[in-house]
């Protein structure tokens, strides 16, 4: 049990240290953009605007973070679902787990590992656009 722990704990590492392994900078993007800081940006769609005046700062960063790891440790119950607010696919996990005294658990805590490794592999864009935005429920 406890090299299980430890190598789920070595993968969540590996993960997160990805993407400077990966030859990615770890520098934001304006201090890398050769743009003059005066130019103004594209317009952006409607879709991206509504979501910054809605978004508190780093609720984003912060709630793919939570939902990654608690997809990784505690999957198998589904609460990362929970927090991105998929009520009714949490609530599937859930009770796949308890009901089954377990032996679904299983299934449900490899979809939960899974899911938690996308989640944390993922870009921020590309997670808001595809579980926040987009309702994706599995995978």
């Amino acid at each position: 049990m406890k090299v299980f722990i430890h190598s789920l704990f070595l993968m969540l590492a590996l993960v997160v240290a990805a993407p400077s392994f990966a030859g990615q900078s770890a520098a934001p993007a304006s201090a890398t953009s050769t743009a003059p800081a005066f130019e103004e940006s594209a317009p952006a769609k409607k879709s991206e605007i509504r979501a910054e005046k809605n978004r508190r700062p780093h609720e984003l960063g912060d709630t793919q973070l939570i939902a990654g790891i608690l997809g990784i440790v505690v999957g198998a119950f589904g609460i990362h679902k929970f927090i991105l607010g998929y009520k009714k696919e949490g609530l599937i996990m859930l009770l796949v787990t308890v009901l089954t005294l377990g032996l679904g658990g299983l299934v449900m805590g490899i979809i939960g590992l899974i899911e938690g490794i996308i989640y944390l592999t993922m870009d921020e864009s590309e997670f808001n656009a595809t579980y926040v935005e987009g309702h994706k429920g599995w995978f």
